[in-house]
């Protein structure tokens, strides 16, 4: 069957003999394509390709010179990071396409390969791009000293002092902040500043993690196809740490329900090294962001449990114990610290944030508004749709969400997607439903987040399995005796070049959704509304070192900007109790949350 993404596709004759495609090829050529046959080098290529693509754009971007305090600086400098991607990507698509229609189609694959790594480094690049033009003028990052940013600034100057782990929270993002802000920023004066490198970088190099982890368990256009719009979508330049631990951990947990189903054709020492390898990955990145571990659970421990050998005989049995003993004790050693902390402070931990996304119909996870909507209020957002409420987005995503739960329920990515989604599902409105009698939120609203990645991954499969479906079926049907002689299935050449044109399309939707996702952080202009350019316009009313405002402030030539506290009070975890319900985004606190305790 002829696969948009598979490797070099061979032609059979009538006989059934492999016959090799005619092709002359120079030394050089032939020297490439032998370097390229060693197993390591392409997977190589790829990351290296993917994260170069997608820091050094964002390094490009930060030449940009225009004042982002007002609208039409900021229109030029987005119309200035799309030339520059399009400088970049044109020459891209034109090598991938005259690679489709007249190279081999072995160099067209390892185009491909590396086509979709520098597109899906390019895709979250833009948008940190963006980012560096709303910071352009500034050295603080989003947020200034306020806020989240604020508390990681401050958990990051306690660990400089010396005070340890910051409560519950997981340290690996402020110890990476301590570390940075040391080694570059002259330790706890420069902590402001490391942050606005790090919310660069890191939301940089957001859709080449999201890409390489799927290429794991899929080809290349098809890992795209899920890496460019979800790590777009869910990338938060705030905290792109935390959106970045879910789009890798997804994959992940595919991967390994994948070792664990062919448990018994692993050796010992392969199953215990293989589990060891991803305990090392799951207690690093529990360390690095532990949030999505709660929303996963539950599916994630049921599918294991399904998909444990129990009949498969002793050995089978033997090895997934190995796998899982292995993995569970790797992943406990690492996050032992934060561990410990959940167990010693998490019973007393309530959120009691109320927000938009509290306010909303709980069963609507198709977007997702922040706590600094700007005019959007519960009674405006979501839209309605056409359909009871629903869009056509919903119903097309759903659909093709059906297909993947029809065609692919043997799948391991399907039904890693179906069982964690249908958990968040029930842990969703297992605390929405207690939300008005215990007063606490709990975080439930981020549920959104983990299940629309769910849905998007399960609709991507669904187009993958209905054209693989559909393509055998084709082929059944033209193999019959009664079938006309003379007509073939999709050729390879002609499966290149239609993947070649999806590609193209994946990458203008890609360079779109990124200048829209940079434009919402542009410093807010509308005074009086806290939108998402809040955090961007603190940027530029804190103070520099010298007492100054920034470059492009209102307040340029003053000392009227937040006067900058380097030392920051110690970070608390566990807020103040509050007997009611802390509401934002609201005027109406009766009709909204009801009556103060």
């Amino acid at each position: 069957m002829t696969d948009l993404v598979s490797g070099p596709p061979t032609e059979r004759s009538e006989g059934g003999a492999t016959q090799a495609e005619p092709e002359r090829v120079s030394r050089a050529t032939s020297r490439i394509e032998r370097l390229t046959s060693r197993r390591w080098v392409l997977p190589l290529a790829e990351a290296v390709l993917s994260v170069t693509a997608g820091i050094g754009f964002m390094l490009l971007s930060m030449h940009i010179s225009v004042n982002p305090l007002n609208r039409i600086g900021q229109v030029s400098g987005l119309a200035k990071v799309q030339q520059y991607v399009a400088v970049i990507g044109l020459p891209i698509l034109a090598v991938l396409l005259l690679a489709a229609y007249r190279g081999t189609l072995r160099t067209y694959y390892t185009v491909q390969r590396l086509a979709c790594a520098a597109f899906a480094g390019l895709a979250t690049g833009v948008v940190a791009g963006g980012i560096a033009v709303a910071l352009h003028g500034t050295p603080w990052g989003l947020g200034g000293q306020e806020g989240d940013p604020g508390n990681l600034m401050g958990m990051a100057n306690d660990m400089m002092r010396g005070k340890g782990l910051p409560g519950v929270y997981p340290p690996g993002f402020p110890a990476l902040l301590a570390a940075w802000a040391e080694l570059f920023h002259n330790g706890i004066a420069g902590v402001g500043h490391a942050l606005k490198d790090l919310q660069l970088l890191l939301s940089a190099v957001v859709g080449p993690m999201a890409y390489l982890s799927w290429r794991m368990l899929l080809r290349p256009f098809w890992a795209l196809a899920i890496a460019v719009p979800t790590s777009i979508l869910f990338l938060d330049p705030i905290r792109p740490y935390s959106h970045g631990a879910m789009l890798v951990l997804l994959p992940l947990l595919a991967a390994c329900f994948r070792e664990l189903r062919r448990a018994q054709e692993l050796s010992t020492r392969s199953a215990l090294l293989r589990g060891i390898a991803f305990g090392v990955a799951f207690g690093t990145m529990f360390l690095w962001y532990s949030g999505w571990y709660l929303w996963a659970a539950p599916g994630a421990f049921l599918l294991a449990g399904l998909l444990f050998p129990w009949r498969r005989g002793r050995v089978a049995v033997k090895r997934a114990l190995v796998l899982l003993g292995a993995m569970l004790a790797t992943a406990a050693v690492i996050g032992a610290p934060l561990l410990y902390q959940l167990v010693r402070l998490g019973a007393s931990t309530d959120d009691r944030y109320a927000y938009i996304n509290t306010y909303i119909d709980p069963a609507y996870v198709m977007g997702w508004s922040s706590d600094r909507p700007g005019v959007d209020n519960y009674h405006n957002w979501p839209v309605s749709g056409e359909l009871a409420g629903q869009t056509g987005f919903t119903v097309v995503l759903l659909l093709a969400v059906g297909i993947a739960v029809g065609l692919g329920l043997r799948n391991t990515i399907v039904r890693t997607a179906g069982f964690v989604l249908a958990g968040a599902w029930l842990l969703r409105f297992w605390f929405a439903s207690h939300m008005a009698h215990n007063l606490a939120v709990q975080l439930y609203p981020r549920t959104t987040w983990i299940i629309l990645y769910c849905l998007i991954i399960m609709a991507v499969m669904g187009v993958k399995l209905s054209y693989e479906r559909g393509l055998g079926a084709l082929r059944g049907l033209l193999e019959s005796p009664s079938t006309t002689k003379g007509v073939t299935l999709l050729s390879p050449r002609t499966a290149a070049q239609l993947a070649s044109g999806l590609i193209c399309a994946i990458a203008l939707f890609g360079t779109m959704g990124a200048s829209w996702s940079a434009n919402r952080y542009m410093p807010s202009t509308n005074p009086g509304v806290e939108d998402m350019g809040l955090d961007a316009l603190r940027a530029h009313l804190q103070q520099l070192e010298n007492g100054e405002c920034p470059k492009y402030s209102p307040y340029k030539g003053k000392q009227a900007c937040n006067p900058v506290n380097m030392d920051l009070s110690e970070y608390v975890f566990v807020p103040p109790s509050r007997p009611t319900l802390w509401c934002a985004n609201t005027e109406q606190q009766m009709a909204v949350c009801g009556r103060q305790g």
